[in-house]
């Protein structure tokens, strides 16, 4: 589907001049997800990978852990005019034998690209249980400068970006710095399930020995999906929050934020840093 980006006429003014010109917009559409046929979840999206948008959201939810627990995802009829498929409408079928979640009008959510998560019940609720817990055995280690050069690495990697200017992405790492995937959305929360989902999908959960960077703050909810998928290291370009920070240090996430350049602040976690290498450099 090539609704990734839109056109849109816009009024340019440019040091006193107006001009009008088509722009390239990043497109942000609802996409409603059910579990065995009844709804789950409504998240704004950008169009494209949305079966692993799906699949990696039900593994932050703590319904899927492994791709023989999936059994198959499709587009169901979207609600058109017309009565064509809009493609805005999945249903995730679980394979026999899965426990489901109690779906109630207090479990069901709404996420936004710009706040991520909303309308569970309590914090209780949105503390799901990781089926894994972090075990990078032997610890994941990390040179402060193999991490500076992340943000250039996801950057060159943002094709929609480029055109867009609009978008979030996160990013899987191998421990050498190797750029094992990268997704793009209007919401970033939506690109990490869509990284994890294609993980579920391929057989690679738990991501043991990854690092996941991303765009943007590093909220409760992104440290959660980390924690969900088995990540040991998560990293963000800008703030954490203190939420996440909690969670971080809990589950043994290493949580650094303000990741520009040479500098970086490390918040939890701090043995999967070479400090003492960076130290000696100082």
């Amino acid at each position: 589907m090539g609704r990734v980006t839109e056109r849109r006429k816009v009024i340019r003014i440019r040091d006193g001049a107006v001009s009008t010109r088509p722009d390239t917009l990043v497109a942000e559409e609802p996409l409603e997800i059910r579990l065995n046929g009844k709804p789950l979840a409504i998240t704004m999206r950008t169009p494209g990978d949305d079966f692993a948008l799906a699949a990696g959201f039900l593994v932050s939810e703590g319904v899927l852990g492994s791709a023989d627990e999936l059994q198959n995802i499709v587009y169901c009829a979207g609600a058109t005019v017309d009565g064509s498929n809009s493609y805005n409408v999945v249903d995730v079928r679980t394979a026999p034998g899965v426990v489901l979640p109690d779906i109630t009008l207090e479990r069901n959510v709404y996420t936004t690209s710009s706040c991520g998560l909303c309308g569970k019940a309590s914090l209780d609720a949105v503390r799901t249980t990781a089926r894994w817990t972090i075990d990078d055995t032997p610890p994941v280690r990390l040179e402060p400068e193999l991490l500076a050069s992340l943000p250039d690495r996801l950057r060159a990697a943002q094709r929609v970006f480029d055109r867009t200017g609009g978008l979030h992405a996160a990013a899987l790492f191998s421990p050498e710095g190797e750029l094992l995937d990268v997704r793009e959305d209007v919401g970033r929360h939506n690109a990490v399930d869509k990284l994890v989902g294609r993980a579920l999908q391929s057989g690679s959960l738990p991501l043991s020995r990854t690092v996941l960077l991303v765009s943007g703050r590093a909220s409760f909810e992104l440290a959660q999906k980390a924690v969900m998928a088995g990540i040991p290291v998560l990293a963000a370009v800008s703030a954490p929050s203190s939420l996440a920070v909690d969670l971080a240090a809990e589950a043994g996430l290493t949580l650094v934020g303000f990741l520009r350049g040479p500098s970086m602040n490390v918040y939890a976690g701090e043995h999967r840093i070479a400090l003492r290498a960076a130290a000696a450099q100082g």
